[in-house]
């Protein structure tokens, strides 16, 4: 997971600069990922967890009404104000002074980012959707906003060097650490997951530039070809949730069947996430490898701009949700902004009606899957958009020097 700045910086409209010249400019800027190892708890340590779970749970709740109860009355509540009366917190409810202090600070920090979300949205006019009250399925980790100080651990999350990891209030807990951290550790988060235990750890990295490429491809995303390419290789879509859905639907029967309230209830539901966590994981890695695969062969990646929020709306919403573009795009950035290589989005308007040869419109249905021109281009449909969608991300410059405006 690479940070958002840095990948704004790398996914932009064409500009004068040179690959080489983008890849001196990020030498010297950082950006965070994120290194999630399997953690193994023995049944106290789990219930330790268990507890700081819940105890964090309980102070996100109450600060939330008491903040309703100051809007009530017409006041004004800070974060600030709210962390200035841990103390009196601790006092009342002596079960909060073993837990770390910075994670009561850091809860209270959660809760004032989604009221920032809040008014944000209000203010776009979007939907907004307060902030909620959270129940016990709806509270899966807590955090250790500082583990570093001036380069050396402070504590929490630091790895012993013998498969365990120190997390103040549990102990030691055994970790899987299946490939070591890199850069400087910011934060450390304990993921509850299906029943399982994850340690988050959030690093701040330095770039890693591979060598100039001066290849350009365009990309055009479908649900016929997942990935389809000027060059005009294409990639089958991976369909996690499709191939999964009759075993989802099985085991989802199974639940409906269960008593609510009982232990085979709670097996039943662990059953189901288990599985929704493996379809999300087997996309997540799908996109992984062929956003890899395209930084490190092209210099220059171009795609559409898509509205993916308004596609999952559409007819096609669960096989446009199962694809994932949305995800697969914020992993290509990320990776080429580390890389220093160039994302360009174009707007989608008619890109698949466009010839790539001539600049010619030709408007096609969605079931025909070949475009054929009258100047005598004849290309897979999606191959023929990723070369319209490479020309419009390289200044609209069509077939035989003949320029196209991008569509408007």
């Amino acid at each position: 997971m690479l940070g958002t700045e840095t990948a704004r910086r790398c996914c932009s409209t064409p500009g004068p600069a040179s690959p080489r010249e983008e890849v001196t400019q990020i030498e010297h800027t950082t950006h965070k990922k994120a290194f999630v190892y399997r953690l193994y708890p023995t049944r106290a340590q789990e219930a330790a967890l268990e507890r700081l779970l819940d105890l964090t749970r309980e102070l996100y709740n109450a600060a939330l009404e008491e903040r309703r109860e100051a809007w009530r009355k017409g006041k004004s509540l800070t974060v600030y104000d709210q962390m200035r009366l841990l103390g009196e917190v601790k006092t009342v409810r002596p079960e909060y002074q073993g837990v770390y202090a910075q994670v009561l600070q850091e809860t209270l920090e959660r809760l004032d980012k989604a009221f920032q979300g809040f008014f944000l949205r209000v203010k776009r006019g979007e939907k907004a959707g307060y902030p909620r009250f959270r129940g016990r399925g709806w509270w899966n980790s807590f955090t250790f906003p500082q583990v570093c100080r001036s380069g050396g651990w402070v504590g929490p999350g630091k790895p012993l060097g013998n498969g365990k990891v120190k997390v103040p209030g549990v102990g030691h807990v055994r970790i899987k650490q299946h490939r070591p951290l890199e850069g400087v550790p910011k934060t450390f988060t304990l993921k509850r997951s299906a029943g399982e235990w994850y340690a988050i750890y959030t690093c701040e990295v330095l770039p890693q530039p591979l060598p100039p490429s001066e290849e350009a491809v365009g990309i055009d995303l479908g649900l016929t070809h997942f990935v389809a390419t000027s060059d005009g290789e294409t990639v089958a879509p991976p369909r996690t949730y499709r191939k999964a859905e009759a075993r989802l639907a099985a085991i989802q029967r199974s639940l409906s069947r269960k008593k609510r309230g009982s232990n085979r209830r709670r097996q039943a539901r662990r059953r189901v996430a288990k599985l929704h966590r493996k379809i999300a994981n087997q996309r997540k890695d799908f996109h992984h490898k062929i956003a890899r695969r395209l930084v490190n062969k092209y210099g220059t990646i171009v795609h559409e701009d898509l509205n993916t929020s308004g596609l999952a709306r559409s007819r096609l919403s669960k096989s446009v949700l199962d694809a994932g573009w949305a995800q697969f795009l914020r992993i290509l950035s990320a990776k080429a902004a580390s890389a220093g290589r160039r994302v360009i989005a174009v707007k989608p308007h008619n890109t698949s009606q466009i010839c790539p040869q001539c600049g010619l419109t030709r408007k096609k249905e969605l079931s025909e899957r070949i475009h054929a021109c009258e100047c005598g281009c004849v290309l897979d449909r999606d191959v023929a958009a990723a070369r319209v969608i490479l020309a419009l991300g390289l200044d609209g410059a069509f077939g035989d020097g003949q320029r196209v405006a991008a569509p408007a």
